[in-house]
């Protein structure tokens, strides 16, 4: 269930085309730090749709991973000090 959400996600090849075709829009900028502004305000903009968002249940996640992974036993650990 969570390797493959987690193996097919492409957020950061969408995010890219997404700068490139709004740079298209454009077409030219006056200067570096007007481009550097129209990306800047673009990544804020995608940051603040993705904070509330969580695609995986943290709790949920961790017990499947625990399920898969046991913990090995803690019957050798010895102090180091």
């Amino acid at each position: 269930k969570y390797r493959k959400r987690l193996r097919t996600t492409h957020r950061q090849e969408r995010l890219n085309e997404e700068i490139r075709r709004r740079e298209r829009v454009i077409r030219i900028f006056p200067n570096a730090d007007s481009a550097l502004r129209r990306v800047g305000a673009l990544l804020a903009e995608h940051h603040e749709a993705w904070a509330g968002r969580h695609d995986l249940d943290r709790d949920e996640f961790h017990e499947w991973l625990a399920a898969r992974h046991p913990a090995p036993p803690l019957d050798n650990v010895v102090s180091l000090s």
